[in-house]
């Protein structure tokens, strides 16, 4: 029985590093796939381009946190937890500044928008 636990176990922490190598490749990818696409909308002075990047980096840093999360599941030793630990909190400050910004540049880019359709509505100016 210890054996067939032992094997399982085994097997688990493969299905684990794989799982965790996944996530990280893929928050790689969308980070490097943003930074394109943010190059590229930049270079076309696109207005919506920090909040793409900002996004794309969100996305990606959820991505990296769910990497950090299964690696919690096998930790060995108190000092590795604690460095887990730190990872996961420093990562949820990001997210949660990353956050605060899209919110605020979308909020900016909806007040840009709204001053423009008023600007648009006002009765044109008759000099006589």
């Amino acid at each position: 029985m210890e054996q067939i636990l032992a094997t399982v176990q085994i097997y688990f922490e493969y299905v684990i590093e794989w799982a965790i190598l996944l996530c990280e490749v893929i928050g790689v990818t969308v980070i490097v796939v943003t930074a394109i696409r943010g190059v590229i909308a930049w270079l076309k002075k696109d207005p919506h381009v920090k909040l793409m990047i900002a996004e794309g980096i969100a996305l990606a840093l959820t991505f990296k946190m769910g990497g950090e999360l299964l690696r919690s599941v096998i930790v060995r030793e108190w000092s590795e937890l604690l460095i887990l630990g730190a990872i996961i909190v420093l990562r949820a400050v990001m997210a949660v500044m990353i956050h605060f910004e899209i919110r605020s540049e979308r909020n900016l880019l909806v007040g840009d928008a709204g001053e423009k359709s008023r600007e648009s509505k006002k009765p044109p100016i008759v000099k006589l």
